[in-house]
């Protein structure tokens, strides 16, 4: 595949290209170019340029436009989630969901968008200004970037670009350097969908370039991340030399609190969808299981029972619901943090085995709140870290003894007791009776702490990505 510039699909200018391979069976999918600072230079003064042309289209022809566009991956639906199941190493049955959920963010934006009216400030509303009118309209930002993760990288292509287009920005989409043919084919159908040419590019390579490339040029007015906390910070810094605005959503190392009355049925489901969803490579998973110790010997053991009923395998096969990680290095990574962890005095119940980038749904048990499992290292696997507790603020303690503040959740027939430790959680989202892996389109989705900066969700994002103005009518009256 090739990179999108402007209108024209081009190689690298050194013509330097990346190899994408499936991290299953280490088969050769195809290249991508591996882009330089130079063409993101091309990129950005293309934006600069489509972006007006762009605006200028009525907000009702951006919208028919992304609808057509999101017609077109309906379309296609099949042959994209096989290329996001083979390039991702994700069960298929997943990667058609994510495919799916396209036909939620795309109509959800534009129709927000059509009913986020002008405000007026009436006159008189404070002294002096009794014959003038004050009208607050909404304008784009300008040139967008949207640095998308490996983990889910449709549903954040979803979120992060059709809400840029409809209010009328440029988009620079920076896939994820491993697995980017899946985006880069749906840019692909923006175009063909009738997006002005230039208003949204695809840039392929490697990150630690034109990522920061990118959040360096002084052409680009919104940096939109989704990845790892270092990333962010880096991205932030390196942006605000040109005060350039900033959309983080990081790092997460959530907290799963199950109280002494909690349904314990319904725990062991959802800790199966909360933490072993996508091999469990999900910012906010639940990593951190607080178990009450009278509660901790059943629980340990009815998931030792559900782990051994999924079916690891080929994430192309229907039957599959673990797949691999994205490629080797980061299951190298799992291991090396397990082993870590049990070296510090943990134990392993089931799992902790590796094969190539395959890594087994893994529980571990005995850990204090001291080990560094239990605070800011946040395995992204398939590991489940049980936490003993014997009372309600001692869980608080431990789950907000962590950096990260992305979400949190609390299992209990209590709502009294719920509600409490909701509150108390020091995290962007609290999920009561289910899993901290909750999110939906609508909602905003952002964390505390070093988890991230903004929000995004229908409700939020179209918020972030434009500015405000104040149009005047003094004395009109």
């Amino acid at each position: 595949m090739q990179n999108l510039i402007g209108s024209k699909w081009v190689d690298a200018s050194n013509g330097k290209t990346i190899e994408v391979t499936n991290p299953y069976n280490k088969k050769l999918i195809d290249t991508i170019p591996s882009a330089t600072v130079e063409d993101v230079d091309t990129a950005v003064k293309e934006a600069l340029k489509a972006q007006k042309e762009w605006a200028a289209k009525p907000m009702h022809e951006r919208g028919a436009t992304l609808l057509k566009f999101a017609a077109l991956v309906l379309e296609e639906k099949d042959e994209l989630a096989k290329l996001l199941c083979q390039e991702t190493g994700k069960p298929l049955k997943e990667a058609i969901g994510e495919i799916a959920n396209v036909q939620i963010s795309v109509p959800s934006f534009v129709e927000r968008a059509k009913h986020l009216y002008d405000e007026t400030i009436p006159a008189g509303t404070e002294p002096g200004q009794e014959k003038t009118l004050q009208i607050v309209t909404r304008e784009p930002v300008g040139v967008i970037v949207a640095i998308i993760p490996f983990n889910f990288p449709v549903d954040l292509f979803g979120q992060k670009v059709p809400s840029a287009l409809i209010m009328g920005n440029a988009v620079i989409i920076k896939p994820p350097t491993y697995n980017p043919l899946t985006l880069t084919k749906l840019t692909g159908l923006l175009l063909k969908a009738g997006v002005t040419p230039g208003a949204a590019q695809v840039l392929n390579g490697e990150g630690k370039v034109i990522g920061q490339a990118l959040a360096a040029h002084k052409g680009v007015s919104l940096i939109s991340v989704t990845g790892s906390t270092a990333v962010g910070i880096e991205t932030m810094t390196t942006g605000s030399k040109n005060l350039s605005r900033v959309m983080l959503e990081l790092g997460g190392n959530d907290a799963f609190i199950f109280l002494e009355d909690g349904d314990m049925d319904l725990a062991v489901k959802e800790t199966i969808w909360g933490r072993l969803y996508n091999t469990g490579q999900v910012c906010c998973a639940s990593k951190r299981f607080l178990i009450h110790n009278s509660r901790k010997d059943e629980f340990i053991k009815r998931m030792t029972e559900e782990i051994k009923k999924l079916k690891p395998g080929d994430p192309m096969n229907l039957e599959t619901n673990i797949g691999c990680l994205i490629d080797e290095k980061a299951a190298i990574v799992v291991e090396e943090q397990v082993n870590k962890t049990v070296k510090a005095g943990a134990k392993i119940v089931c799992g902790g085995k590796r094969n190539g980038a395959s890594y087994e749904a893994t529980i571990l048990t005995d850990i204090k709140p001291d080990m560094e499992v239990a605070k800011d290292m946040e395995i992204f696997g398939p590991v489940i870290s049980v936490i003993g507790f014997d009372d309600i603020e001692e869980a608080i303690k431990i789950a907000n003894q962590s950096v990260f503040g992305l979400c949190g959740c609390v299992i209990t027939k209590d709502m009294k007791q719920a509600f409490y430790v909701a509150s108390k959680l020091e995290v962007g989202g609290a999920i009561i009776n289910g899993a901290s892996f909750y999110r939906s389109f609508e909602m905003p989705f952002g964390g505390w702490k070093h988890s991230g900066i903004g929000n995004e969700g229908v409700l939020s994002t179209l918020d972030e990505m434009s500015r405000k103005k104040t149009i005047v009518l003094k004395n009109i009256l």
